[in-house]
């Protein structure tokens, strides 16, 4: 076994050309408890099955070419669950559902797309799920309907990614700051549906300088947010809203006591869904000092310790294979 840089390779193809044809067999080959960053090269494609990274393996890195061409795809909902590894060790419902299912801490992904094929009035049925702590995603897509994307544990960094769906599509209690991202309401519903469940939890979401837009018609007509935990905090900061945005903007799940205790907030954003004079009395107003926390990296990497150490490009050996766990 060779190292350069302190990373491992390993190429994925579904024509061959690659050490293995389905991104699980990369995973699988990668030996527990490693301490090495692994990076797994993913050709072009639509790779149908469902994929699982274990707790036990840590510093994984999925990277495609274009997330237009490289798709990692399953189709399972909550009440239809098929996975290859055993059900014990993922669950059941929401979630076990997820296409992909990431629980191996630093994990990172680029240029991917992440797909729950599930149709539309499926339910409940998540793209990706991350329960793992320093989780970053670069340039990827994450498509679905209803549950995209379960953010459920830990400090979750993405950038330049391209986030779809109708129900609750950005939902769980991890801190997540979305920079620079696309957020795209398919249909009618709500966008987040954080989970903080108590003011103590340093939980939240953080949308920073991103786009949300609509299909253009009554039936994408959106809410920012319904609090799936009593003290939900979500930020949207600098960030341009089409008129997909409903005038309350938030919703309190039905509960009125929600109002008392959760957090949301909207910060000098812009377009036609981000005015003001209409959004729910409860609506928490930032000040600039207030709002400055939630501004940078530092809300989600304080110590400036994992996300300004992402080094993708650095060239590595060829992974050796078999491996032993």
């Amino acid at each position: 076994m060779t190292s350069s840089q302190g990373r491992w390779e390993i190429s994925v193809a579904q024509d061959g050309s690659g050490r293995f044809r389905t991104v699980q067999e990369a995973i699988d080959a990668v030996p527990l408890s490693n301490n090495r960053r692994v990076v797994i090269r993913i050709g072009p494609g639509v790779y149908s099955q469902p994929i699982y990274v274990p707790k036990t393996k840590n510093l994984i890195t999925l990277t495609g070419t274009d997330p237009n061409r490289t798709t990692l795809s399953w189709h399972n909902t909550a009440t239809s669950i098929q996975h290859h590894q055993a059900p014990s060790v993922i669950g059941t419902g929401t979630f076990a559902c997820g296409s992909v299912i990431v629980e191996g801490e630093d994990f990172i992904a680029e240029n991917l797309a992440f797909e729950n094929a599930a149709p539309q009035g499926s339910g409940q049925a998540v793209a990706i799920r991350v329960t793992a702590d320093r989780c970053s995603f670069y340039s990827c897509r994450f498509l679905g309907w209803q549950d995209t994307a379960y953010l459920h544990y830990g400090k979750q960094y993405f950038r330049d990614c391209y986030i779809e769906g109708s129900v609750d599509f950005i939902f769980g209690n991890a801190t997540v700051l979305l920079e620079h991202c696309h957020i795209h309401c398919k249909s009618q519903g709500f966008i987040t549906a954080q989970q903080r469940k108590s003011a103590d939890e340093s939980t939240g979401y953080v949308f920073l300088r991103c786009v949300i837009t609509g299909n253009g018609d009554s039936k994408s007509y959106m809410h920012l947010g319904r609090p799936w935990g009593p003290h939900a905090r979500v930020v949207f900061a600098y960030t341009h809203m089409d008129s997909c945005i409903l005038p309350s903007g938030w919703n309190n799940w039905n509960n009125t006591a929600n109002e008392k205790t959760a957090s949301y907030s909207e910060y000098r954003c812009s377009g036609p869904g981000s005015d003001l004079r209409k959004r729910v009395p409860w609506l928490t107003r930032l000040s600039d000092v207030e709002a400055s926390q939630f501004l940078t990296t530092l809300f989600i990497d304080p110590r400036r310790s994992w996300i300004h150490a992402r080094d993708l490009h650095s060239t590595s050996p060829s992974f050796p294979v078999p491996l032993s766990a």
